[in-house]
């Protein structure tokens, strides 16, 4: 109860547009769904999927940095890292291992799958989208663990799609589909308390001074 009190404390520092459209936004957020990259090379990919992330609803982004270790394309992805959550891992063992403590499939993403083309997915398993590289793919460890394999259909001559493109075109697929089911994919009380309190840490100046000025009255 403190924290709610301490939250809607912190709440009157925002305006009112600001406090609804956290509002809008944090009802269409999900963990239902979550994105990894693996040794992304190219900076501008990985802020890319980061932003179509953030613009679908998905709150938690992985990245696998085992080879390629880059920092974040601010101009690229928008601010939407401000937002949505970053995991780094520096193995993709450990990518894999947490994502499963946390209940994912994994599903590798490859235009030579053969298990599901986009359009069969099956929306209702709570599932992780892997992306590999941008010229080799995903590394074997990820094709030998995955649950699941997903491609989008292709009919053209070119074999493959920028990766960023395929993060998008598969999220927006998957995310309008659970919309409409009755699945129970929106955060829980508890997260959507924890996002409101990270959002507005990183909305209003001297945030620390005005929560011990709170604390020190109440």
């Amino acid at each position: 109860m403190s924290d709610l009190k301490l939250l809607e404390y912190l709440e009157t520092y925002l305006t009112e547009n600001r406090k609804e459209r956290f509002r809008k936004v944090l009802a269409q957020r999900t963990k239902h769904f979550t994105v990894a990259t693996e040794d992304v090379y190219q900076l501008h990919n990985t802020s890319a999927v980061i932003r179509s992330c953030d613009i679908f609803g998905i709150q938690e982004v992985n990245i696998v940095e085992e080879i390629n270790a880059k920092r974040i394309d601010r101009e690229i992805a928008m601010g939407a890292q401000k937002w949505v959550d970053l995991n780094r891992y520096h193995t993709t063992k450990s990518c894999i291992d947490d994502l499963r403590s946390k209940g994912y499939q994994i599903v590798a993403t490859s235009p030579h799958a053969d298990n599901y083309d986009l359009i069969d997915f099956d929306i209702s398993v709570k599932s992780c989208f892997f992306f590999g590289r941008e010229t080799e793919g995903l590394s074997q460890q990820v094709l030998d663990e995955a649950d699941s394999f997903l491609k989008i259909p292709m009919f053209g001559f070119t074999e493959s799609l920028n990766i960023s493109v395929s993060a998008a075109i598969i999220l927006q697929h998957v995310t309008s589909k659970m919309r409409k089911s009755d699945i129970n994919w929106q955060l829980t009380e508890t997260e959507l308390i924890e996002k409101r309190f990270d959002w507005i840490k990183k909305t209003i100046k001297n945030y620390d001074t005005i929560v011990k000025r709170y604390q020190s009255q109440h």
